[in-house]
């Protein structure tokens, strides 16, 4: 008989602490807790947090000054401790604040094209002076703009892309499956889920360390799942990065990031004598070479820049035992949202973007979890901190301003659930894990959904690449087990079709638009089982349960 291999050995630890959180949970009477999670206290928060008075909690405005203070003031009569060691109840968090008026022009076969902003186009600069230009960049199509040695993926091929524009494709390389050519290969970048050679965050990042002066995103709404409206939105207002301690540049962007329609794009490359369809087709393939336009990007951008003192809010129920309580469980949510559009038509309430589910809502839960463990009759084991970033739809900025600025050691940090949105349209028949397979916080979520009546299943939307997309992907960065989920499937007692009609016209409709404002046909009923759910695993982990990564994971610690 062979040995045992390590992945056994590693799955039968996980098996034994996951035994022995099990006995320590079921100690702890969380019926009672529970129970204080409800849909009117949900309700409650949302609305004061998606007010007007609030102004759509844009970071460095009054809304945040509102924000913070009415989440200090609910964590305090909740009875917790501030939670930043410091004695407060915020995090700092230096952003710079920088609204552009970009504009670019493109000269292909000797004629000038100008674009309009936001209509056509968006960019932006990080960089630290306010007036940004590219002049006669050489514009390159670079695919999907990957480096992905474990795919045998390059989509520059050596080709020194120093100082030029860079036209890319949104999302993963999506490759055929060659026993299916109507689906995607599951061998290659997972098929029809995102990774994060498909965020545009990935896709800036490669451009910088490669040396391009620019790099613009082509914006399609299928791939994108979300309009251009989207796009306009947020590249029309004011954008946001971190303060560097050096004060230099982002070294995660090119000098210009932006994104541009498809249609623009198109003509862009027929201009140059490339069909786009033909070189998509030819971009999902090894092969595939950076195409040169022969033509040349010029792009000015005036920037009015402010720094910005923002903050994420930090609350603390101290862990109750000697050994375990300098021990962590973080639960975190974004209560930023993208403020006021005064230039959008009609009335003040129509230009605020109110940001109700996103995230409102996932604040909200986050207080009531708050409530439910202060309802326990002992704390538990280990401290949890619940955290509250600021600036998530800037790029998950405070999240990544606490992961390289801990206020706790991560080392002993034993996980991140975070909350972004909950579920307003009823009770569903399964929990979707967006970080399932990554690590043994798996078997929790399956534990505690199956006590619920309910089953785990994976992601039902793979394609929106939702795990790069929200906080936990910060924590996952520096090593710390995640838990990430979604109720957008399996909709009890709904008809045939529900959660695609619901689901899709939030995203279609609502999401980053004014219109994500408090509704009166929310049923939060599923939300209260949702977060009970993550109350449920969480107490496991604060009791003693240790997760740990998959081999399988990216995020394993090498």
């Amino acid at each position: 008989m062979s040995s045992p291999s390590p992945l056994l050995y590693c799955a039968l630890a996980a098996a034994l602490t996951f035994s022995a959180g099990t006995v320590l949970a079921q100690d702890q009477a969380p019926a009672t807790a529970l129970a204080t999670i409800s849909a009117d206290d949900l309700v409650r928060h949302i609305k004061v947090l998606a007010s007007d008075e609030f102004e759509g909690r844009a970071p460095g405005s009054n809304g945040e000054t509102k924000t913070v203070a009415y989440l200090t003031q609910e964590f305090r009569k909740l009875g917790l401790k501030p939670g930043n060691p410091d004695g407060t109840w915020v995090q700092a968090v230096p952003l710079r604040g920088q609204t552009p008026k970009p504009t670019l022009t493109y000269t292909i076969a000797g004629k000038t094209v100008a674009l309009n902003f936001p209509e056509q186009f968006v960019a932006h600069s990080t960089s630290a002076p306010d007036q940004v230009s590219v002049d006669q960049s050489d514009l390159v199509f670079v695919g999907y703009g990957v480096q992905a040695p474990e795919y045998g993926w390059d989509d520059y091929k050596g080709v020194d892309v120093r100082g030029k524009t860079l036209l890319m494709l949104i999302n993963d390389p999506a490759v055929p499956d060659p026993r299916n050519p109507a689906e995607l290969d599951p061998a290659m970048f997972r098929g029809k889920a995102m990774t994060y050679y498909g965020r545009w965050t990935y896709k800036y990042e490669i451009a910088a360390k490669l040396g391009a002066k620019a790099a613009l995103i082509i914006h399609e709404t299928r791939p994108a799942a979300y309009p251009w409206d989207v796009v306009r939105s947020g590249g029309n207002g004011e954008q946001f990065s971190l303060v560097q301690a050096t004060g230099g540049d982002d070294p995660d962007a090119p000098a210009i990031a932006g994104w541009i329609q498809r249609d623009q794009a198109s003509a862009m490359l027929a201009a140059a004598g490339y069909n786009f369809e033909t070189l998509k087709k030819q971009a999902v393939t090894k092969a595939f070479r950076p195409v040169d336009l022969k033509g040349t990007a010029s792009f000015k951008i005036a920037n009015t820049s402010r720094t910005i003192a923002s903050n994420n809010v930090v609350a603390l129920i101290e862990g109750s035992d000697p050994k375990l309580k300098d021990e962590l469980v973080i639960y975190s949510a974004h209560w930023d949202h993208l403020g006021i559009d005064g230039r959008l038509p009609g009335p003040r309430s129509k230009q605020i973007y109110h940001g109700a589910l996103d995230n409102a809502s996932g604040t909200a839960a986050l207080l009531a979890l708050a409530k439910a463990y202060r309802a326990l009759p002992t704390p538990p084991k280990r401290s949890i901190l619940f955290l509250a970033t600021t600036a998530e739809e800037r790029g998950l900025l405070g999240a990544k301003y606490y992961a390289s600025h801990p206020l706790y050691p991560l080392k002993k940090t034993v996980a991140n659930i975070n909350i972004d949105g909950i579920n307003a349209w009823g009770k569903t028949e399964q929990i979707e894990n967006v970080t399932s397979g990554h690590s043994s916080i798996d078997a929790l979520l399956t534990k505690h959904a199956q006590a619920q009546g309910r089953k785990m299943a994976n992601d039902s939307r793979p394609e929106l690449g939702s795990f790069y997309r929200a906080d936990q992907l910060e924590f996952a960065r520096v090593g710390v087990p995640v838990l990430y989920t979604k109720a957008r499937s399996g909709y009890i007692n709904k008809p045939e079709g529900y959660a695609a009609r619901v689901v899709d016209h939030y995203f279609g409709k609502d999401y980053h638009q004014v219109t994500d404002d408090v509704r009166t046909d929310w049923d939060f009923s599923g939300g209260v089982q949702d977060i009970g759910l993550l109350f449920q695993v969480g107490l496991d982990i604060a009791q003693g349960v240790t997760p740990t990564w998959n081999a399988s994971s990216e995020f394993k610690p090498k």
